[in-house]
């Protein structure tokens, strides 16, 4: 039982005194950059999802 005492002691202590947290600017910012580069890769899916849909309906179109 001490060694988990001990555990959440020192985890406690980490992340007071020694985790650096991002400034509310800096999270701003990461939040931004997340939300863009999610957006792009969305629609790059999305791009390459209705390119090979409409591909494939052509090649089954030659095929009927």
């Amino acid at each position: 039982m001490n060694k988990i005492a001990l555990y959440f002691k020192e985890s406690y202590y980490e992340l007071v005194e020694k985790v650096t947290w991002p400034t509310w600017v800096q999270l701003q910012q990461s939040t931004v950059i997340v939300l863009v580069a999610t957006v792009i890769i969305t629609a790059m899916v999305w791009a390459m999802d209705f390119s090979s849909n409409q591909l494939l309906k052509l090649i089954y179109s030659l095929f009927k």
